[in-house]
């Protein structure tokens, strides 16, 4: 029987200019995740991403941040699923989410894409198979009257940045349920957490 496998892909766009912004915070979550666990991101070009992967006793685990703008991403979901023989269900994407405030993180199994044009883009390129597993990170809704866009590709306020570091450090043991394979007790930890 083959090994587990695991793919954790953290959605953002490249480019330092977008790097400390709300849009970024699952590229961000998956970077401090890489080094959490010693995973060395390297170019991959032929899946336009950086990627990295490391064995553990119970699965083997690929880490992913697209080098494509966000509304491009489902290109590089699909073809590291095709590369990897993977299922959707061994599919984990952390995205940014406006309904949830700053910091409150949530896992969710299988939906739509709520408006987010990442997870928008990666339906498309999955042939609209909604199973694979989310990693939300709340990054509060603007202001009325400010334009959405503009909220998610602006900087995060040094408040939100410290919010946000807090709630992704404490996350990252939850990471280690779901590599065990234990899901529900990873959403369970998560959702217990004060966040």
């Amino acid at each position: 029987m083959s090994p587990r496998k695991l793919l954790i892909l953290g959605l953002g766009n490249p480019g330092k200019d977008y790097q400390q912004t709300r849009h970024n915070v699952g590229a961000k979550f998956v970077q401090l995740l890489s080094s959490y666990h010693s995973i060395s991101l390297k170019k991959e070009d032929k899946f336009s991403c950086k990627l990295g992967s490391k064995k553990f006793p119970q699965a083997k685990i690929y880490l992913s941040i697209p080098t494509m703008y966000m509304n491009q991403s489902g290109q590089t979901v699909a073809r590291i699923k095709k590369y990897l023989n993977l299922s959707s269900q061994e599919i984990l994407i952390v995205h940014d989410e406006m309904d949830f405030p700053t910091g409150k993180m949530r896992f969710k199994q299988s939906g739509g894409h709520g408006g987010h044009n990442g997870l928008r883009d990666i339906l498309n390129h999955l042939q609209g198979d909604t199973s694979f597993k989310r990693l939300r990170i709340g990054v509060n809704h603007p202001n009325q009257g400010r334009d959405v866009t503009d909220y998610l590709l602006s900087n995060n306020t040094k408040k939100e940045n410290l919010i946000l570091e807090n709630a992704m450090k404490n996350a990252l043991k939850v990471i280690d349920t779901v590599i065990e394979g234990n899901w529900q007790q990873a959403i369970m930890e998560l959702h217990t957490k004060k966040s």
